[in-house]
């Protein structure tokens, strides 16, 4: 599906931002870890969680819908060998973290993936695993991944990189593993795995980025799932660079590992308020108003990158329009995503007439441009470059034509439904 993007004049109104990602694919794996019932309110409906929803039916999960916003995930016959390979469809989260949550079973399985997922590297779980006693099969460490269940041995891993997928990954293995299992990572990721861990009653202690948990088993629960600030800030960014714009995105999980987009617009001079702030299912939640703001340029780099990996291409269309130069280092990791993400927002970008420089981690934009639009670009199966690609035609003097923008329903099917209502 091919779909145009053109300049408006400004964003207006109320709406609600879809369920956390992140959140929803742990509340669906946790779940089923719980051998009972759980009330799952809010959920995303994107592909990526619906492959988790799938597996986990797969591995003896039964799965009520009781309306739009509302299931249960009930686990007392879980978990049992699945009668076929799990297909984890373009979801690296699932991937991963289902690959630590197998890895301690007594039963065999495998991992598949579609096209693009089976280029991602899965050595930074496979290798942690194995020092616990897991066993794979594999091409080169890219998928499919046969699993085979072992008795696992808890391990302290001083991890090279902050990634929550792997951290999470780690610990749910350590959940099944004989002894403690400890995670060290440089700077503290996404930490929606421990607050969920704690919610459900795992045995875990905390000291900052040290995690450590020992064999347990989690209790079932009640789980809300506040809006993904990751979506939101598709919108908040469209906001900040269309004139005369003024948006409330209502009920948007502001966990503090998550909101560094937040601050990082904030420095760049953009007027956003955090409002009704509370806590929901062990998650901060509050609605964010956002106004039209004459940004500035800015530098992210070191700890600032695990806070705000996935908002990046977001973030590169939002210096296009920030007077100076913004400088984005330190984000090698996102070569590393659906697409070559560096590479991708730097062809789109120029496509439309910005001033940006790719770097092997990064980016040097300069700002402030006119954006030319008049083009068209290619979404390289990304939903995050789709959505950018789309939030800077917004603001181009032309019209731009976004290829392959259903890609968009692996994580945010509401997106153009909702960019629609603020028009």
């Amino acid at each position: 599906m091919d779909i145009i993007s053109s300049k408006k004049p400004g964003l207006k109104g109320r709406i609600e931002i879809p369920a956390d990602k992140s959140i929803t694919h742990r509340a669906f794996m946790f779940s089923a870890l719980t051998k009972g019932k759980n009330i799952i309110t809010n959920y995303s409906k994107g592909a990526d969680c619906m492959s988790t929803l799938k597996i986990i039916r797969q591995l003896g999960c039964e799965v009520e819908f009781i309306n739009d916003k509302q299931l249960i995930i009930n686990a007392k016959n879980a978990l049992i060998k699945p009668l076929s390979p799990l297909d984890c469809g373009n979801s690296g989260t699932t991937t991963r973290l289902m690959a630590g949550m197998l890895a301690g079973q007594k039963f065999n399985t495998e991992l598949f993936g579609d096209e693009s997922l089976s280029l991602r590297p899965m050595k930074r779980i496979i290798e942690p695993l194995e020092l616990m006693g897991a066993k794979f099969e594999h091409n080169n460490y890219k998928l499919p991944i046969k699993i085979s269940g072992q008795n696992l041995n808890g391990i302290t891993y001083n991890s090279p990189l902050s990634s929550a997928q792997v951290k999470s990954c780690i610990l749910l293995a350590g959940l099944f593993a004989n002894g403690k299992t400890t995670f060290i990572e440089p700077y503290k990721s996404r930490n929606h795995t421990e607050l969920m861990f704690e919610y459900m009653n795992a045995d875990i202690q905390i000291k900052g980025n040290e995690i450590t948990v020992s064999k347990s088993e989690l209790s079932p629960s009640a789980i809300t799932i506040c809006g993904d600030i990751s979506s939101a800030a598709f919108f908040i960014i469209a906001a900040l660079i269309t004139e005369n714009s003024d948006i409330t995105l209502k009920n948007i999980g502001i966990n503090e590992t998550r909101t560094g987009i937040i601050d990082i617009l904030k420095q760049m001079n953009a007027n956003i308020e955090i409002l009704n702030e509370k806590t929901v299912s062990n998650e901060k939640v509050a609605d964010i108003r956002v106004k039209y703001s004459d940004l500035k340029a800015t530098t992210i780099e070191g700890s600032q990158i695990p806070r705000l990996i996935d908002e990046i291409p977001i973030i590169a269309v939002a210096a296009t329009q920030a007077a100076g130069t913004t400088i984005i280092k330190n984000a090698q990791d996102l070569r590393n995503k659906e697409a070559d993400r560096i590479s991708a927002v730097t062809e789109f970008l120029k496509n439309m007439g910005a001033d940006i420089e790719e770097k092997q981690d990064g980016f040097i934009i300069n700002g402030k441009t006119k954006l030319k639009g008049n083009c068209e670009t290619d979404t390289k199966h990304d939903h995050r470059i789709a959505m950018s690609a789309f939030v800077a035609g917004l603001v181009c003097e032309k019209p731009v034509k976004i290829k392959e923008f259903e890609w968009v329903n692996i994580s945010f099917p509401e997106f153009l439904t909702l960019m629609e209502k603020l028009y």
